[in-house]
This record gives C-alpha cells, structure tokens and sequence, in this order.
C-alpha cells in the first residue's frame, strides 16, 4: 500500500518548521526552558556581589585618590562608554559576519569559503593589544579606532557560527520546502536561519563576553570604558581601585552574557 498522500492544506510554513524540529531533536538535546528561579538566579548573584564590593568599598578608608577615580561619576561615565564599545563593535560584528556568513555557505561560493576564514582569523591570530596598537599608530586613538580593533578581533566566532548554523540543516528539509514552491530567499529566512539560531547565538554570546573583557585595554589608546579605573589603580598602586574595576567588569560580562543567553532563549524556534 502506497504512503498517504500530503493533505493539500498543509503549507510549507507549516511543513518545514515541523520537518526541521523534528531534525534538530533527533541530533541535539531538546532544550528546556528555564523556570522563574533559573531566571532570577543570575540577577540575585550580580546584585549580590555588587551590594558586598559598596559595603567593602564602605569599610576603607579611601584617600583623595580613591575618591577621584572610583567615585560615582567616574564609574558612570566609565562604565557607559564600556557598554557603548561592545554594544557598538558588537552590532557591526553581525552586520558583517552574518551576511558573510550566508554568502559563504551558498553552493556557488564553496571555492572561497577557506580563503575568506583565512582572511578573518587574521584578526584573532593578533594579540589584542598588538591590535589595538597597530590601528593607533595607522589611524588614530581613541573611540572609533578602538571599535574597528574589537570588530576585527571578534568577527570570526560570528562567521564561523553562522556558517556551521546554516550547514547542520538537514538537506532533506530544504530540498521538501523548495519542492513545495518556496523561494531559495524565502527557505533561507523562514527555515534555515530560524534552525541555525541556537549556533549562531552561541557565536554572539562569545563575541559580546570577548568583547567586555578586551574594552578593558581600550583604556591604552584614549578608549576609555572600565579599564581607566583599573589603568587607574596599577598606575596609583591603589588595590581598592584595581579590585573596583575588575569587579565592575567581571559583573559587566555575566550581566551581558545573561541578556544574550535570553534574547538566545527568546529568538530559538519552538520545537528546538
């Protein structure tokens, strides 16, 4: 006896997201949403570790040069222009990375895929503060030098997981979705990026998180951000402001990388 035939209702939006859960089940894990206490437990952490650093800070006795570089306008101004460097490097890290990305798991383009890698690792084969350096003395210091360092340092863990999101579709998903009418743009967008989401977020957690730690060495080329407080601390010898600013930057990093692990959450199709 012959397969029953597809009912001609079934859509090809409804098909391949069912198709393509299915696929990603069978190869990973079913993810599982965190409860209300998995979501709070991060937040109760930070606040935690930031109420035990003031009541430390409370305890010392700080001098005039404590008070000038860990006061709270000094940590406001440091901290904005550290999320303003990693947010901004970051959002021009996708906006590269995954068009690239795409391009270059297209058929067409195989032959140029290993050159094109070669070409983006050259940027976190460099040291970061060679990085750093190198555009300061080609270009200029301060913000937008420092930005073109941080995108050039954290593109290839973007790129590469993008590509690896798109190629761990099963072909057998998008070769049923093409056979249902579906345009190569249309199955791009509402099959193969949606499957590749999970890849491709872990890819931007790592860029954020690599990006908040090398902001810290902007403060050597006019950058500013947290590292001018911790700069601030080795160059007074004052330890209280060297542990301010690490402090301050470790709760910087787990605090961008919990967003990011939601957005992850929040933007994974259902079923995966």
């Amino acid at each position: 006896m012959s397969a029953p035939s597809m009912p001609p209702t079934e859509t090809a939006e409804e098909l391949a997201p069912a198709v393509g859960g299915r696929i990603a089940v069978e190869a990973t894990p079913r993810f599982r949403p965190r409860g209300i206490v998995g979501y709070l437990f991060m937040p109760v952490v930070l606040a935690t570790a930031l109420l035990a650093l003031y009541l430390w800070i409370q305890g010392q006795e700080l001098g005039s040069t404590e008070m000038r570089l860990i006061n709270a306008e000094n940590i406001r101004t440091s901290l904005v222009r550290h999320l303003q460097l990693t947010v901004i490097s970051t959002v021009l890290v996708l906006l590269i990375a995954i068009p690239v990305g795409i391009i270059l798991t297209r058929p067409l383009l195989g032959r140029i895929t290993q050159p094109a890698i070669a070409v983006f690792n050259i940027g976190q084969a460099l040291p970061t503060i060679g990085i750093l350096a190198l555009f300061a003395i080609v270009w200029d210091i301060g913000f937008w030098p420092v930005i073109a360092a941080l995108v050039a340092y954290t593109v290839l863990p973007v790129l590469r997981n993008t590509m690896v999101g798109l190629q761990q579709v099963d072909p057998s998903v998008i070769e049923s979705a093409r056979g249902m009418g579906m345009t190569r743009r249309a199955v791009l967008l509402r099959i193969e990026l949606p499957l590749a989401v999970p890849i491709l977020m872990a890819g931007v957690r790592t860029a954020l998180v690599i990006n908040v730690a090398t902001v810290t060495l902007a403060t050597f080329v006019a950058g500013g951000g947290l590292g001018d407080i911790i700069s601030g601390g080795f160059s007074t010898g004052r330890d209280t402001v060297i542990i301010v600013g690490a402090v301050l930057t470790a709760v910087t990093a787990l605090t961008v990388d919990y967003l990011a692990g939601i957005a992850e959450n929040v933007l994974r199709p259902k079923g995966l």
